[in-house]
């Protein structure tokens, strides 16, 4: 893959489709796997490390519980680290909002290991080809013989996990396991044993085993306290200092910081409660309301699973005891709130099982990689109205004014605003999925890429609006020049006020005209695909 640095726009840079199908073929899953599986035996237990990754908790966590039984059992001490590298921060443009949540996370995560006798230290490696480097300095200088983490399932990832296993020799033991999912990436096949990659029958096959195997929603308890006599042998790795955010992923303001966190409260503790709040509040009407964005009705329990400040088999179990606890999640068998929740949670597993299977789509490609031969148009002016609101299109500028004050957006809303990016404007799909990561407080690579999938669906913002936020709501909270506009006009004000009317609302015009521009966006498809040979 190029540099990210090398184009105009580094958000766009990508291998080639023929790279991406050889990649598709030998996938750096299978690839990990298979050096896992050819470790040398288990040498004798001197110290045990575990690697906090997309996993900031110590409830639930399988690779934590692991390492602590394993620890406890040989009378040995538990480390835990986490590697900060603010080059890859920047390659994979977390936000701000993000990575202050992550953060103070972390923050309350050191404090509950350190009253349980166990360091969590902070490591840094400014560049990302340091990262292995800097690792296996830390396990060697502290001793540590068995290494434990939890899976992460994208490509850059998954290379960094397979170098390391390379590099370290066998000098320690490694062990992987997956606690992003309740169900393992990859093992929900069809009936010829390919994976599944179709959301209908994935989703079918996913309910009927969470009711077959009650099991899988287990979670697992915290570490146990360590002796202090143990914890005495690793004393000088207490106490570590939480590195500084870089410069550029800060905050703009005070007023920015204090506005997101009040949004977004981290830690575990604040997850469930939002849960909980969830269950006992909303979850009833959510299957009325939960493409009504006016009604905020949602769980707005992403950031939570995004970090891993909870874990999905946490909220499920809590959905399962909501459920009478049954495990059985079919539309036949619970609350209608109850199916609809569980279904999103689905979403979220196959694209997780998509990131493994066809790894191709964590490479800035799209999963249908014809799209890669579409050409795009450079709409400099039109990029920028998408991104401040200003489109003069009512829902879409609702939207991205929400993003851009709450590091969030609703579900209907992201589907809407990236359609009318690469659809309507024509402009690159990557760089409306850059400016979700960069924003965004719930950022997934997973989720982000299969949500910008592009297609040849063309949503209306108009008709989306009118049938979605009904009264206007939405749009007169986040579009206040409309707030003062009445009936169905609030809909679509240039096209259903006169002249006059429009113009005292200081609000622009639409940049372009939906009818004509999605007309050319479905024949720009057709003809840049018809040929198109990945």
């Amino acid at each position: 893959m190029s540099k990210r640095s090398d184009p105009e726009h580094p958000e766009l840079t990508h291998p080639s489709t023929k790279r991406a199908k050889q990649v598709d073929q030998d996938t750096p899953y299978k690839a990990l796997q298979e050096q896992l599986d050819t470790q040398a035996p288990e040498k004798e237990i001197s110290k045990v490390a575990h690697w906090f990754r997309r996993d900031l908790r110590i409830q639930d966590n399988i690779s934590l519980h692991a390492a602590a039984e394993r620890a406890r059992g040989a009378k040995r001490p538990l480390i835990c680290f986490y590697l900060n590298c603010p080059e890859w921060i920047e390659w994979h443009g977390l936000s701000p909002a993000r990575l202050d949540f992550m953060n103070e996370t972390l923050v309350g995560v050191q404090a509950e290991l350190k009253g349980l006798n166990i360091p969590l230290v902070y490591i840094t490696a400014d560049k990302r080809h340091e990262i292995v480097p800097v690792i296996l300095k830390f396990l060697k200088d502290n001793s540590v013989s068995h290494l434990f983490a939890n899976f992460e399932y994208e490509v850059d990832e998954l290379r960094r996990d397979a170098k390391l296993l390379k590099t370290a020799d066998d000098s320690f033991h490694v062990s992987f396991y997956h606690d992003q999912c309740v169900m393992e990436p990859g093992k929900m096949t069809t009936s010829s044993g390919g994976p599944m990659k179709v959301f209908t029958p994935y989703h079918k096959a996913w309910l009927a085993e969470v009711k077959r195997n009650p099991g899988l929603l287990n979670t697992v308890p915290a570490p146990s306290a360590v002796d202090s006599s143990t914890s005495k042998k690793v004393f000088a790795l207490f106490d570590s200092k939480l590195p500084d955010i870089p410069k550029g992923k800060q905050f703009r303001s005070e007023e920015e910081r204090k506005r997101v966190r009040k949004l977004w409260p981290a830690g575990h503790e604040a997850g469930m409660r939002r849960m909980d709040n969830f269950l006992n509040d909303r979850i009833e009407d959510y299957l009325a309301t939960r493409s009504q964005p006016a009604a905020d009705s949602t769980s707005r329990m992403s950031p939570y699973f995004a970090a891993g400040v909870v874990s999905v088999r946490e909220a499920l179990s809590k959905v399962k005891e909501y459920n009478r606890g049954s495990s059985d999640f079919s539309q036949s068998s619970c609350r209608p709130g109850v199916y609809s929740w569980v279904r999103e949670i689905v979403f979220r597993e196959l694209y997780r099982q998509t990131t493994v299977t066809t790894p191709h789509t964590s490479m800035n490609l799209p999963q249908n990689l014809k799209f890669e031969f579409v050409q795009w148009e450079d709409d400099e002016e039109g990029f920028k109205k998408w991104y401040e609101g200003k489109t003069g299109v009512p829902f879409i500028d609702a939207g991205m004014r929400q993003l851009n004050h709450e590091a969030y957006m609703h579900n209907r809303l992201r589907m809407n605003v990236s359609s009318y990016l690469y659809c309507n404007l024509l402009i690159d799909y990557r760089r409306g999925e850059r400016y979700f990561a960069e924003t965004l407080v719930d950022w997934d690579l997973n989720n982000n890429t299969q949500g910008w999938e592009p297609s040849y669906t063309v949503f209306n913002p108009v008709s989306q609006a009118e049938k979605n936020d009904p009264n206007g709501d939405y749009i007169r909270k986040w579009v206040p020049e409309l707030r003062g506009v009445k009936g169905k006009a609030i809909f679509s004000p240039h096209d259903r006020l006169s002249k006059e009317e429009f113009k005292r609302l200081g609000y622009p015009a639409p940049h372009v005209d939906w009818k004509e521009t999605k007309a050319r966006a479905i024949e720009r498809f057709k003809n840049d695909m018809k040929e198109a040979v990945p």
